[in-house]
């Protein structure tokens, strides 16, 4: 008997992974992201300037042939200046509120000269405005002053624990330099006048800033109050002098010539730096100030 037997035939079909696309995508999403990023940065800038601002950015990028304002060089601000609040002021504005006003000549005799250009006015205004100029350029030898001595503070590991004793800021009588006591951690050992190595190494480094000053330096030393000295003969009045007056001595040693001292004083508790609590730390302090130098006014100068 004859079988019809056919074969079977399986037919298996492999499906081929897709390819690798590769990461071009993820270049793509970081350029969008960095891309809205700036976007909103701008948009967050042009909200927080004013419209004299946004002019003057747009003249910057693309300057008029012919500056709208009169005032000034006619430059990119269009003789305007910022100042500190943002707002803009002209600067014909500032030159006029320092400048005295100029007075008219009448008949043979001419007026004495004053005021800042040195046109009208009497004597005293000229020495007015003498002084003016002359505390404009120590604020600016001043201010520098003040940013040289605290760049040497702070290169000194030395005196990293001391830092928030040692303060420095531009006072009405001139650079005020403070070595003050905090609790726990004073400048000067209790009741003697020779200050730690700390203090003596920040009270070196001050000497070669000042000598390039031509100003005169006042040295005041301080003490806090109610505190209690072994020796009766040996009180505040002669802790606060000798303290300011060695301080002195360390300040000549490194090149402060004495010259250049105005006075040396002790003032115990009489100057509190915090009179609602002269019992507190810091009121017991030395103080090194470079006072502003009154310009020389002739002795036959009159009115």
């Amino acid at each position: 008997m004859a079988t019809n037997e056919q074969p079977f035939i399986i037919k298996k079909v492999k499906k081929a992974a897709h390819g690798h696309h590769g990461g071009a995508w993820k270049i793509a999403y970081a350029d969008f992201v960095t891309a809205m990023m700036a976007f909103f940065l701008l948009l967050w800038l042009i909200s927080m300037t004013t419209p004299e601002q946004k002019k003057g950015l747009a003249d910057y990028f693309a300057p008029p042939n012919v500056s709208e304002s009169n005032s000034g060089a006619g430059g990119v601000m269009g003789g305007m200046a910022f100042t500190e609040a943002g707002a803009k002021i002209a600067a014909e504005s500032t030159k006029d509120a320092l400048t005295a006003p100029e007075s008219s000549e009448e008949g043979p005799q001419l007026q004495a000269k004053g005021g800042l250009d040195e046109r009208g006015g009497s004597s005293s205004d000229a020495v007015k405005a003498s002084q003016v100029n002359l505390q404009s350029n120590y604020n600016q030898e001043f201010h520098a002053a003040a940013a040289s001595i605290r760049t040497a503070w702070q290169a000194n590991p030395d005196i990293t624990e001391i830092a928030d004793n040692l303060k420095v800021e531009a006072t009405e009588e001139g650079l005020n330099i403070q070595l003050l006591d905090h609790d726990g951690r004073p400048m000067f050992p209790e009741g003697s006048k020779y200050p730690f190595e700390a203090t003596r190494q920040a009270i070196a480094m001050i000497a070669p800033i000042l000598t390039k000053l031509s100003s005169q330096v006042r040295i005041s030393g301080h003490t806090a109050a109610g505190a209690i000295y072994r020796n009766p003969r040996y009180g505040a009045w002669d802790l606060s002098s000798d303290r300011a007056n060695v301080v002195r001595s360390i300040l000549g040693e490194f090149g402060l010539s004495d010259d250049h001292v105005s006075s040396v004083t002790g003032r115990a508790s009489s100057d509190p730096l915090f009179p609602n609590d002269p019992y507190l730390a810091g009121n017991e302090r030395v103080e090194i100030t470079v006072l502003y130098k009154a310009p020389p006014v002739p002795p036959d100068l009159k009115p």
